[in-house]
């Protein structure tokens, strides 16, 4: 089991957040935030953050860091590993049985993730078994995207789903992310697009509608 920063809103939660980090932070990235959602009084929610394993990054001169998956620099392009994603893919879904073994249901749990997480959100949320809450996946693209069609689980193929990304994003740019909202929309998603004017980042603006989202996801 990876280890996690946990934050809760109330006793007892009925519903939970697995939140995976970008490349190269670890779980307190974005344990700040919970305050600035907002989210209604009436529901106690688990917030948990985990640190993805250490591992050599290609784009980085292969320097040990916490990475969900390596990256290689393939004639300029950025190639994710997929033996990488997929093993982080098993980690994600550990922490899932978790939370349903602590008492929250599969069909209270979103998964979320900034940049890298945010594409594991998608990997992971879009071939679990079980109806998910949703998925909110920020700047970030469609990891292993020929393979959804075949690989993804019925129980989410209505999921709400919340992509969002910045104008001004250099480190996955803004088109990447369009790429993947119209492949999942192709496939018949519920995609919330969202852009912001920003880099690749997070703004307030954005933290309000999430907190919006969130407390449809819940009460659909």
């Amino acid at each position: 089991m990876l280890d996690c920063v946990e934050v809760q809103t109330g006793s007892a939660p009925t519903a939970a957040v697995v939140w995976m980090h970008g490349l190269g932070a670890d779980g307190h990235d974005f344990a700040g935030i919970v305050p600035l959602l907002r989210l209604p009084a009436d529901r106690a929610v688990r917030f948990v953050f985990p640190h993805a394993p250490r591992r050599p990054v290609s784009i980085n001169q292969g320097h040990v860091m916490r990475a969900w998956y390596d990256v290689r620099d393939e004639d300029g392009s950025r190639v994710p590993d997929e033996a990488g994603i997929r093993e982080s893919h098993q980690h994600i879904e550990a922490l899932i049985r978790r939370e349903k073994a602590r008492g929250v249901p599969a069909a209270a749990i979103v998964l979320a993730g900034f940049s890298q997480g945010g594409s594991m959100t998608l990997h992971t949320g879009l071939r679990h078994p079980e109806r998910l809450a949703g998925l909110l996946a920020l700047s970030c693209f469609l990891p292993l995207a020929d393979t959804v069609a075949a690989e993804a689980s019925p129980a989410n193929r209505d999921a709400p789903i919340f992509l969002a990304h910045g104008l001004h994003d250099a480190v996955i740019p803004l088109d990447g992310g369009r790429r993947s909202r119209d492949r999942l929309v192709e496939l018949g998603y519920r995609v919330d697009w969202r852009e912001y004017p920003m880099p690749h980042a997070v703004c307030q603006e954005e933290m309000e509608d999430i907190g919006a989202w969130l407390a449809r996801a819940w009460s659909s």
